[in-house]
């Protein structure tokens, strides 16, 4: 496998399909840096968004929520990251593609020279309809405040 690495700008991306391009990424054993997540689109109208999202807080268990219960993404970093997860395979090996995915908020200096990749279908253009990016959702969710 190639350590090659590949730098994604998430901004005006469509989330689900950028995921999908990213896991791909992933899975031929490169490693991936995604910039600007807190830019990403995800696809729909603002509302039901928000609620599909914070549907997963109100579930309850017996337990202990903080230790024995679902990490709930709330951070725009988290909730790319999670997307993703959720693309790869349910293994020991998708555990170590996971771990090859560096998600960041806005560009780092060490990445703004780097040659940024972005994926032609999953450009926001493609959408007719409502949507809303990350950094609103989280801000909705409580994760994130800039």
């Amino acid at each position: 496998m190639s350590e090659q690495l590949v730098v994604v700008n998430a901004e005006n991306q469509i989330l689900g399909r950028m995921a999908t391009h990213i896991a791909k990424l992933l899975i031929q054993g490169k490693r991936v840096v995604v910039v600007n997540a807190e830019k990403a689109i995800i696809s729909g109208p603002r509302a039901r968004v928000v609620r599909g999202y914070s549907l997963i807080f109100s579930v309850r268990k017996f337990q202990n929520p903080e230790k024995n219960t679902i990490k709930r993404p709330r951070t725009p970093i988290n909730i790319v990251k999670r997307t993703v997860r959720g693309m790869l395979p349910k293994n020991k090996s998708g555990k170590m593609m996971f771990k090859n995915l560096i998600v960041f908020i806005g560009i780092p200096a060490e990445y703004k020279d780097k040659q940024m990749i972005r994926f032609e279908d999953a450009d926001v253009k493609r959408l007719k309809g409502k949507y809303i990016t990350v950094g609103e959702l989280s801000k909705l969710l409580g994760g994130f405040s800039q």
